[in-house]
């Protein structure tokens, strides 16, 4: 029976999670494909969205082995909003590797992530990353965790958390805070080994596996990945499948995988303790147990938190509908969003009364966002309405998310942003300047956050630094919508410079000269919080005389982009967000398809 440790790599977004695990996979001399070796990305990165935004969104696990241990790698998402993949990777982890920035120290997440993990009694091994910056403060940092510790409830033999040093990019650690006699990232392995306990192994009793990620497979069709806590499993057995409701009915493992490296390998069997993949249960769920098939005993199931926020899809009703997606239909757009559900657990589908909508909940605008990107690269076009909070009714009272947001901004902002979070319902709850750098803390109702975080970038010109944070769910508050006015196109056409050059006076422009547009189409944002109405494709008249001011270049703002969550962000109560394989629209619901279009 080999060494074993199961380890989760935990952290804020972009402190260099994924990156250290390259570190580790290389360092091991892990046997890794070819391109991968010879590549630049990052090996755990694998989907397109998380390299373009350099972002994990999906648990991933990998195994190493380090002197005759072998180490399963758990690498997390550091957004709130992807909690439901965090809250179930961190029930498979005897231990975990904090990730901590050696300038930024504890962030937001940082809190999120190590709530979650010290919650579930795991051992905490510090890892100050990023010692290579010109900035790094390790001690201050340092002082900070440990602070962070305390404050989250962490027992006394967690807050005795060991610290390691590192430059993930390099490919280097030590044991003081000095870069310079840092040779290689063994040091890593080395505090993992001797401070994360083995994994329990009781493999005397009856089995117990409990599934906590599912994967489809074109082969093997859906794979459940998770942890066997009790006994040992062989490929080809039947086992008891106990579904989240307690029912049961027997299924045979057609595959059996570990992890080696990156790849799934089949083994013909698999003890307590370890980290599988099991194929043979075509309908299997996140949550549930398989178990010995003569004693089955139910592991508890997965608790995820509830979603906060939903939206409404729909089938796209405007002009240009059915021109650019190749998936246009309510039932193709309904399986889509029930497919997700099962490997989402975070994530909540229901049907509405009408054929052609659905109602979708989730953790976050990022949640949903990545959701609405993921579906329009398959090829789906359909429309979202604008968010909505989810109202709970606690003994008879109301209750509704509130976000706890972390703001950094130049001194000379401060004003501003108090003036505007007060001007929305916000409470302060903390402000300290340090290094020409306020830093406050705020708690607001979800609702009345909607919207705010474009219109900071503008107050902060771009040098403001935002984190939210789920707080709670707390008594509701009566909330006006935030009114904002858009500039709408007043004629179906293509946009000039002409045109636009007059538009981009009364606001900012979304789109460039030389797009097609419809009628109601939203093309940008008024100065003022009112509507107006605009030809942004009237053509400049043409005569046969010539005069300098009518010879005069046109010079055209750059248009701002509004991507997947910048546009759901933006949408008023009366504006839905058209979304195509090709585009990303925003504009009225009174706009329908027209006959003969």
């Amino acid at each position: 029976m080999y060494d074993l440790r199961n380890i989760a790599i935990i952290a804020h977004v972009d402190h260099g999670k994924t990156t250290l695990v390259d570190a580790l996979l290389r360092q091991s001399k892990t046997h890794l494909a070819h391109d991968v070796v010879e590549g630049g990305d990052l090996i755990m990165d694998s989907n397109e969205i998380e390299k373009e935004r350099g972002i994990t969104i999906f648990a991933k696990n990998a195994s190493v082995n380090w002197k005759g241990t072998k180490i399963n790698i758990l690498d997390t998402p550091g957004h709130a909003d992807f909690g439901g993949e965090v809250e179930r990777v961190l029930t498979m982890a005897d231990g975990a590797l904090l990730l901590v920035d050696a300038k930024e120290g504890p962030m937001p997440q940082t809190r999120f992530v190590l709530k979650k993990a010290l919650e579930l009694g795991l051992k905490i091994i510090l890892v100050i990353n990023k010692m290579d910056k010109p900035e790094a403060r390790p001690n201050f940092v340092l002082d900070e965790v440990f602070n962070l510790f305390i404050e989250l409830g962490a027992s006394d033999e967690q807050i005795e958390f060991p610290v390691v040093y590192a430059v993930a990019k390099l490919g280097k650690a030590g044991f003081i805070p000095n870069v310079e006699e840092m040779t290689d990232i063994s040091p890593i392995f080395d505090i993992v080994i001797k401070n994360i306990p083995p994994a329990k192994r009781n493999i005397d009793g009856p089995l117990q596996f409990l599934a906590v990620s599912i994967v489809g497979n074109d082969f093997k069709g859906r794979i459940a990945t998770g942890k066997i806590y009790r006994g040992k499993v062989k490929n080809g057995e039947t086992v008891m499948r106990i579904k989240r409701d307690g029912d049961m009915s027997p299924i045979k493992i057609t595959s059996l995988m570990t992890s080696v490296g990156l790849e799934r390998v089949e083994i013909p069997e698999a003890f307590a303790g370890d980290i599988v993949h099991i194929a043979g249960c075509a309908d299997v769920m996140i949550g549930e147990t398989f178990a010995d098939k003569e004693n089955p005993e139910q592991l508890k199931p997965l608790h995820i938190d509830e979603p906060t926020i939903q939206v409404t899809f729909s089938v796209n009703t405007s002009p240009f509908a059915g021109r650019e997606g190749t998936y246009v239909t309510s039932r193709q757009i309904r399986d889509r969003l029930y497919k997700e559900m099962e490997t989402d657990v975070a994530l909540k589908v229901r049907d509405t009364e009408s054929p052609d909508s659905f109602y979708v909940a989730g953790r976050g605008e990022l949640h949903l966002g990545i959701l609405v990107e993921r579906m329009r690269r398959e090829g789906h076009e359909f429309q979202v309405a604008k968010p909505e909070v989810i109202y709970k009714e606690v003994d008879g009272q109301k209750m509704e998310p509130y976000e706890q947001v972390f703001i950094e901004v130049p001194d000379s902002y401060s004003g501003t942003i108090i003036e505007k979070m007060g001007g929305r319902g916000a409470e302060m709850k903390d402000m300290r300047a340090a290094e020409g750098i306020t830093h406050f803390s705020f708690v607001i109702p979800t609702s009345r956050f909607f919207g705010y975080r474009s219109k900071f970038m503008t107050d902060t010109k771009g040098l403001g630094i935002m984190n939210t944070l789920f707080f709670g769910y707390l008594p509701a508050v009566e909330t006006a919508s935030m009114p904002h006015g858009s500039i709408i196109a007043y004629e179906d056409g293509q946009t000039t410079a002409f045109a636009l050059d007059t538009a981009q006076q009364r606001g900012t422009l979304f789109i460039g000269p030389g797009v097609e547009v419809y009628r109601g189409q939203v093309v940008g944002q008024t100065s003022r919080d009112e509507d107006l109405e605009v030809n942004v494709c009237k053509k400049k008249e043409l005569t046969n005389m010539r005069s300098k001011s009518s010879d005069g270049l046109v010079f055209l703002d750059p248009p701002r982009p509004m991507g997947v969550e910048s546009s759901l962000e933006y949408l008023g109560d009366d504006e839905v967000m058209e979304v195509t394989p090709e585009n990303i629209r925003i504009r009225k619901t009174t706009v329908g398809k027209r006959k003969g279009k």
